[in-house]
Order: structure tokens, then C-alpha cells, then sequence
């Protein structure tokens, strides 16, 4: 298995490399490149969510408690009827909502190459970029989505690739291999959650696009 610090390495030089390409798009300018650079480092370390180990876990959920807010802000205000006392205080919460609340949940319900570590995750991950990104753009939260996705890609595979033991004459496999790539776990509940979640972003995407 790959560690957290060879993850991050791969997944951000992955992300200069995808974030470029926005350059491309003549009406995109630095900020989206960076922020796609940024989101293909994020989703490359996401899967190591339900890693045993704390400090993934506390360093993960300290930049999306972060983040959430910023992504919220605009959806928040108008909530708030543009009250800047108000939205302050729900951004907040939001904040500590992630950052303890959701982090706790997320370490008592998980397990480690659980259902977090699979195809159906991925997409998950992509679908949830695609409809929390505040923007009106659908070309760019595609773009942004699918630096997610490219992240959480990587993160996979190389977890796959670590699990093979190429010394010696015969490749041999740890009791690992196979649990990255995966389309369901052996917890039927955790697989049914999964496949709920990613039904229910799915709809809302279409519907929000009709």
C-alpha cells in the first residue's frame, strides 16, 4: 500500500499536469487552474479518509471543514437573506460540523479499504464536486469534478499497484490486492449506503440539469 506521503506526491505532480489543461479554455484564467490542481492533490489523499491512521483523518477533514464553507458561501448568503451576521455564524457551524461532527461519524461508521476505496466512491466524490462548486459554468464544475475523480483515480491504482510483490520469479499479492478497484465490499450495509448515495447525487444532477 502505497503511503499517505507517496499519494500526496503523485496525486499533486498529476494535478500541475491536469490543472494546465484549463489553460486551454480561453475564457479560464489562473484560479481555475489552481483550483484544479488543488482539487486533484485533494482527491488523490480522500480515499486515506478511512485510513486507521489519525493523522490522515485529522489532516483531511481540517482542509474540508475549510473548504465547505468557502464552497457554501454564496448559497448560504442567499438563505440568509444576504444577513452577514447570520451567514457567519451557519458558516461556522458548518465548519465545526465537518471538522469534528462529520469526522467523528466518518471514523465510527468506516473501515479501512471499506467501501471508501472503490469505483462507486469515486464517482461519488466527482458527482459531489459537480453539485456543491458554486458556479454557473457546467463546462467548469465538469472540468473540477473530474479532478476530483482523476485524484481519487490515482489514489486507487497505486494503492492496487503496491499491493503486488514484484520481487522474485513469481508476482505475489498481499492481503490487500483487489480492494481498491472494487464495485462492493463484504458489508452488504456499507454497499447498499454507497450505491444510495450515488443514486440520489446521480438524480439530482439530472434534474438540476433538465
Amino acid at each position: 500500500m502505497a503511503s499517505y506521503r507517496g499519494h500526496l506526491t503523485f496525486a499533486g505532480l498529476l494535478g500541475a499536469g491536469y490543472g494546465s489543461l484549463a489553460l486551454l479554455e480561453g475564457n479560464w484564467d489562473w484560479g481555475t487552474v489552481l483550483i484544479a490542481a488543488g482539487l486533484t492533490t485533494l482527491g488523490g489523499l480522500l480515499p486515506d479518509l478511512d485510513s486507521d491512521s489519525g493523522v490522515p483523518v485529522r489532516e483531511l477533514f481540517g482542509v474540508s471543514a475549510a473548504i465547505a464553507p468557502i464552497l457554501l458561501f454564496d448559497r448560504v448568503r442567499s438563505l440568509c437573506q444576504q444577513s452577514t451576521e447570520q451567514t457567519v455564524v451557519v458558516l461556522a457551524a458548518t465548519y465545526l460540523f465537518v471538522r469534528y461532527v462529520l469526522a467523528y461519524v466518518f471514523k465510527t461508521f468506516t473501515v479501512h479499504r471499506g467501501m471508501f476505496h472503490s469505483i462507486p466512491a469515486l464517482l461519488i466524490a466527482g458527482l459531489a464536486t459537480y453539485v456543491i462548486y458554486p458556479s454557473g459554468d457546467v463546462r467548469r464544475r465538469i472540468f473540477l469534478s473530474g479532478a476530483v475523480m482523476l485524484g481519487f483515480l490515482s489514489h486507487l491504482i497505486l494503492d492496487e499497484i503496491y499491493s503486488v510483490d514484484f520481487m522474485g520469479a513469481r508476482l505475489r499479492l498481499n492481503k490487500y490486492a483487489g480492494s481498491a478497484l472494487k464495485l462492493v465490499s463484504k458489508s452488504w450495509p456499507a454497499t447498499v449506503t454507497t450505491y444510495v448515495l450515488l443514486a440520489l447525487l446521480a438524480w439530482h444532477v439530472w434534474v438540476a440539469g433538465r
